[in-house]
């Protein structure tokens, strides 16, 4: 009895410990972006706060919603129409107010060394569309043939599987940092920036894995 209830204070500390570590590794981590974001001139103080707090509400409310493994790829698509007619519908609303979303656009070309640093990239419908773009890429990630024979097959529980997953999705992401996308025109470019939203999900989430699971079947089949 004193063995068990020792092994049981030994598992919750050591649970604890390990969650505190996670944590204090994760709030590092975005304190350290927050700081890098501003000191590199690429954000003002108040919206990596408030991106901070954004983030922080949206991951509570999708913690009392299904997985999103589970959604349909009908619910990822009204949820992307959703998305973006609520973002347009705002935009329409305060341009009618007469308040301009860009209005910090102007100061940072005023105050920033070389104008030419403030990219297209960094406005509001930007991120929308890269948003978009992911949110669309995943949705049919998840409900593809690839994804259930590869992630929701046997090897999808093996750590070698997972592993290897992991280190060429890894790879990928970096590789997806050279494809650079032309600004010279803005609807190309929010054209592209949607596309290439949308291959990152689809390529780590789906094609890597059925690769890998393709890969992993002629040697499971040599050692039976």
């Amino acid at each position: 009895m004193q063995f068990l209830c020792s092994l049981h204070l030994y598992l919750f500390f050591h649970c604890r410990l390990t969650w505190s570590f996670l944590w204090s590794l994760f709030w590092l981590i975005q304190i350290s972006v927050c700081i890098s974001r501003v000191f590199i001139a690429t954000h003002f103080p108040h919206q990596v706060i408030l991106g901070v707090i954004g983030g922080m509400l949206v991951a509570e409310a999708f913690e009392h919603t299904p997985g999103i493994q589970t959604a349909s790829l009908s619910m990822y698509l009204k949820t992307n129409l959703f998305l973006f007619l609520f973002a347009l519908g705002f935009y329409l609303l305060l341009r009618l107010l007469d308040i301009d979303l860009l209005w910090s656009v102007p100061i940072a070309k005023k105050w920033c060394a070389n104008p030419d640093w403030i990219h297209i990239d960094t406005t509001p419908f930007a991120g929308l569309v890269r948003n978009l773009g992911v949110l669309f890429g995943l949705g049919f990630a998840v409900n593809s043939e690839m994804f259930l024979m590869s992630c929701r097959g046997e090897n999808g529980y093996k750590p070698s599987f997972r592993l290897l997953c992991a280190i060429t999705s890894l790879t990928t992401l970096q590789l997806y940092r050279f494809i650079k996308i032309p600004t010279h025109t803005e609807h190309l470019f929010y054209m592209l920036s949607f596309c290439k939203s949308a291959s990152i999900p689809l390529t780590v989430v789906a094609l890597i894995p059925y690769c890998i699971h393709m890969l992993m079947k002629p040697s499971e089949k040599k050692m039976k």
